[in-house]
């Protein structure tokens, strides 16, 4: 059944990047970013009989955040498949799965029980087709909400951007709006290796302006490119998932910043982080995780040391770099304890006048 109604998979090359050079027409409409998962879901596993979707209450229940709201009477329980609660049982099945051609969509309740999975994402699907030589491809998708919500505790908190973003074999991407959550989705969906696709609880519900080419069912975003969000002169704020929202509304504070939605975690976007910070010589990184070893500390060592990647962008700072990322700690559960553990939009308003030589309250960065 391989290649039976496959479509092109949305990985950027040297025309992928063209993509946002046309210009977008037709009067916006807002939807909702569960909407959007939906969507794109239904549109190619209506596009591609290979496409099905797993996950425990993911059919009958139609998804612990409905996204899969329909799809059980649309495409059947052969397609839309409700599991006992066993992670590591129907990841295993997914995975082998896709060595054969189907192309699964795993769900994981939160990604934090991915880690009852993690032996046959890392192990199995990002490992298969180097250590078979290119003849096992694993087109898998892991899919579902990562890092903090509210009031669920550090055991339902993690972001595991860093965790999984480290791996050589698999894709991972983040998406923001409901036009990231559409047209990320079906280039996950379609691309020929393993992809962890790592969404945030509380943008579920939350709705985007989207265009009509993003509703149009041929629409996808390629992998590996960024989204300038906003542009500015001062300072370059990289940032991804909910924390764009974030830094968009820090920006709007300080007036004059550029806003970049990273989008892609892995393979990451080198050459529009490089080119902004080039433009306002200051950078702040914007991490919902862990500091030590998260995806800001893979953006410095890329400006820092990989000059091969594209033109070193080192040189062209003036000013350090400014790094925001959530307390080194288990997430707690207390309202007041869970904010001050989180990044806030007064600390990216902050560290950007740092940047810039403006002085800040001492209370305000304790």
């Amino acid at each position: 059944m391989l290649g039976v109604g496959r479509r092109k998979p949305c990985f950027e090359g040297v025309s992928a990047s063209k993509i946002w050079l046309r210009s977008f027409s037709g009067a916006a409409k807002e939807l909702t970013v569960r909407d959007a998962l939906n969507s794109a879901l239904d549109e190619e596993m209506s596009a591609d009989p290979n496409v099905f979707w797993m996950g425990e209450e993911v059919g009958e229940y139609q998804g612990a955040y409905k996204v899969s709201s329909g799809l059980l009477d649309t495409y059947g329980p052969n397609r839309v498949l409700d599991t006992p609660i066993t992670e590591a049982g129907f990841a295993g099945i997914g995975v082998g799965a896709a060595c054969y051609g189907p192309r699964p969509v795993i769900e994981f309740m939160t990604f934090n029980f991915s880690m009852q999975a993690i032996d046959h994402i890392i192990n199995s699907a990002a490992k298969a087709c180097y250590m078979s030589a290119g003849q096992i491809s694993v087109p898998i998708v892991f899919r579902g909400p990562n890092g903090a919500a509210t009031g669920v505790g550090a055991q339902h908190s993690l972001c595991y951007a860093a965790w999984y973003g480290s791996c050589p074999g698999l894709k991972m991407l983040v998406p923001y709006s409901a036009e990231d959550a559409c047209g990320l989705l079906k280039a996950a969906i379609r691309d020929p290796d393993p992809v962890v696709f790592l969404e945030n609880e509380l943008l579920y519900g939350e709705s985007f302006p989207v265009s009509a080419e993003v509703l149009d069912s041929n629409f996808c975003l390629p992998i590996r490119k960024a989204k300038i969000e906003r542009e500015g002169k001062d300072v370059t704020i990289t940032t991804f998932s909910k924390m764009v929202g974030y830094a968009l509304k820090a920006a709007e504070i300080l007036s004059k910043e550029s806003v970049i939605n990273l989008r892609s975690i892995r393979p990451l976007d080198t050459y529009t982080i490089n080119a902004s910070v080039r433009k306002t010589n200051r950078l702040v990184k914007v991490d919902e995780g862990f500091p030590q070893h998260g995806v800001g500390a893979e953006i410095w060592f890329i400006l820092h040391f990989h000059a091969s990647v594209v033109e070193e962008s080192f040189g062209y700072l003036d000013a350090p770099v400014e790094r925001i990322a959530g307390a080194d700690v288990p997430m707690p559960y207390a309202a007041t304890l869970e904010r001050i553990a989180v990044p806030q939009i007064e600390d990216i308003v902050n560290a950007a006048k740092r940047a810039c030589y403006r002085s800040v309250p001492f209370e305000a960065t304790a």
